[in-house]
């Protein structure tokens, strides 16, 4: 719990007193704090999106078939799973299990449960502050 609350700290942005300072971008959580908290949820950082099957939901561990739509490249695991992800955008959308929010897949942060099932999460945050129900 102290090693979680810690990371939440270091997740937090800090607010400039001065109010004439230009803004900043937000700090990115480092990959290894996100890996600490992720694993005391039970879950593992995927760092090879290429590896996970996004009609299936599921951790594959080896290269699947790169679906290119709108810029944006998804991954299926056969022809029907490309097919789904060209032409269906519902497949390509997930919700972030701690916001309850939409996130593009090829844009999510991704993180495996023990039995492969892929959950996605808009951000590295949302990531840290994901609870296991």
């Amino acid at each position: 719990m102290r090693v979680l609350i810690s990371a939440l700290f270091l997740l937090v942005p800090l607010a400039a007193c001065d109010s004439t300072s230009k803004p900043t971008a937000t700090p990115v959580a480092e990959p290894a704090v996100v890996s600490q908290v992720a694993a005391t949820q039970g879950l593992t950082v995927v760092t090879d999106p290429t590896q996970v099957c996004m009609v299936t939901n599921r951790y594959m561990g080896a290269a699947q078939i790169p679906v290119e739509v709108e810029g944006k490249t998804y991954f299926g695991c056969c022809e029907m799973c490309k097919a789904r992800l060209a032409n269906e955008p519902a497949i390509r959308q997930a919700v972030d299990p701690v916001t309850q929010q939409p996130v593009d897949k090829a844009a999510a942060v991704m993180a495996r449960q023990a039995d492969g099932q892929i959950l996605y999460f808009a951000s590295a945050e949302t990531l840290a502050k994901y609870r296991t129900p």
